[in-house]
């Protein structure tokens, strides 16, 4: 999924082109999600993959665990991951967020 495909381009007086801001949904905790310990070498789009099949939803793991940091694929070791399984109503949040 390109999470930018919906995103608004926009120009500066110059004719710079840039995206406006992504709004990411909350994702409210589910009797549903999983949750793993981190180990050694665990990056949050192999996680992804691993769990919905594709790399580019990254950012639902990263938003979903948010006193993780936010410059990194790398979760640090021994983290309690959070991942939600109710990709498709995610999804479709981010959607209507940015449409």
């Amino acid at each position: 999924m390109n999470r930018y495909q919906n995103i608004n381009q926009l120009k500066t007086s110059k004719g710079k082109r840039y995206y406006s801001s992504t709004r990411y949904p909350f994702i409210p905790l589910s009797e549903n999600d999983l949750y793993i310990i981190t180990i050694d070498g665990d990056r949050l789009d192999n996680l992804a993959n691993q769990f919905y099949g594709d790399p580019t939803l990254w950012w639902v793991i990263q938003v979903a665990n948010p006193e993780m940091s936010k410059d990194s694929l790398y979760p640090d070791l021994g983290f309690q991951l959070r991942i939600p399984t109710d990709i498709v109503q995610i999804l479709d949040e981010f959607e209507t967020l940015n449409s």
